[in-house]
């Protein structure tokens, strides 16, 4: 997936065949326009830029010098759901800095924006599916999580991100302990033009996957992406499972190039222990973070990052088919740090 993967269409273009979900404003529609990543950022981290803003305001007013002025900026990182060690860390080092080089005003904001960025982190965030040999293909997009992140719609929305860049994905409705997963998965794959491989419900997810990598390769598909199960109705551990298919699909010769695991961000700081499970089950590769909108806190994006290690690489900006993005770090920050968001 290249650096424009995951953007909306140019003005005007059409998806042909595509029956869209309305908008917010309950209008059937693509987009009415393209929308710059810095403002659409802006737009949806309401909540975390407003914490930010209350906590730089006492120290732009009274400077690195006002103890008092730190603890506020602390607190304020604190309910944007940085961490309270990347918080603490965070706030040190900038104070530091701040007293050093005696920053004040506009120099401290960027002080501030220089440690945030440093925070996130400088990954690369693009996705392993690009340059693939012939006999590479299809590459494999396992995408893991517990259920209500919204791992199944994130599955419909990079197939048509992909479909737009001119790959051919083939979707494994794997997750067959939930018939609504596969139905809605259907539905995506109807919208996409992208065959979808499924069993009946309570079938083997590694037989799911075993047949979707058949199918990708007889079709001669770019890509297979596998929905998977965020939680069992039988005794079996859902880890294991996922070991399993995994496993399953290697032993075929399969290539696994992403594990992208889809956290919804409005849980904060609660998802971290769900990313650990994952990562230690089946060797996550990215994160995708959902609900990254007005209701989120947007500083998880660095708790993820300081904490796990793992690249943020998509994110959900809203519910229409094209409001899944690449993650911009530099975009993000300045979100954060913007006044009045425009």
């Amino acid at each position: 997936m290249g650096d424009d993967a995951g953007q909306p269409p140019q003005p005007g273009r059409e998806v042909a065949d595509v029956d869209l979900p309305p908008d917010d404003r309950g209008v059937a529609t693509v987009t009415d326009e393209v929308i710059a990543p810095r403002r659409r950022f802006r737009e949806r981290l309401g909540r975390s830029r407003a914490a930010l803003s209350r906590g730089m305001s006492g120290l732009l007013a009274r400077g690195a010098d006002d103890d008092e002025a730190w603890e506020e900026l602390e607190e304020a990182l604190l309910a944007a759901d940085v961490g309270v060690a990347t918080a603490t860390e965070l706030v040190e080092r900038l104070r530091t800095r701040a007293r050093a080089e005696r920053a004040t005003g506009p120099a401290l904001r960027e002080l501030l924006r220089a440690e945030l960025l440093e925070a996130v982190g400088s990954s690369d965030r693009s996705l392993a599916l690009d340059l693939l040999e012939e006999h590479q293909r299809p590459g494999i997009v396992l995408v893991v999580g517990v259920n209500g992140t919204g791992k199944t719609t994130t599955v419909g929305k990079l197939a048509l991100a992909l479909a737009e860049e001119g790959k051919q994905p083939v979707l494994a409705a794997a997750d067959t302990f939930r018939a609504a997963a596969t139905e809605q998965l259907v539905i995506w794959g109807d919208r996409v033009g992208a065959p979808v491989v499924r069993h009946q419900q309570g079938a083997d997810p590694a037989a799911v996957a075993f047949d979707g990598l058949a199918s990708a390769r007889a079709r001669g598909a770019d890509v297979l992406l596998v929905d998977t199960a965020g939680r069992l109705h039988t005794k079996t551990n859902l880890m294991e499972e996922l070991r399993k298919l995994r496993r399953v699909l290697e032993r075929e010769g399969g290539q696994v190039r992403e594990v992208l695991l889809v956290l919804d961000a409005t849980t904060g700081q609660n998802g971290l222990a769900q990313a650990r499970q994952f990562t230690d089950a089946v060797g996550v590769t990215g994160v995708v973070l959902t609900k990254l909108d007005g209701t989120a806190k947007g500083g998880i994006v660095i708790a993820v990052q300081r904490d796990l290690g793992i690249p943020v690489k998509l994110v959900g900006l809203g519910e229409g088919p094209h409001d899944l993005a690449p993650f911009d770090p530099d975009a993000f920050v300045d979100a954060l740090l913007s006044e009045d968001g425009t």
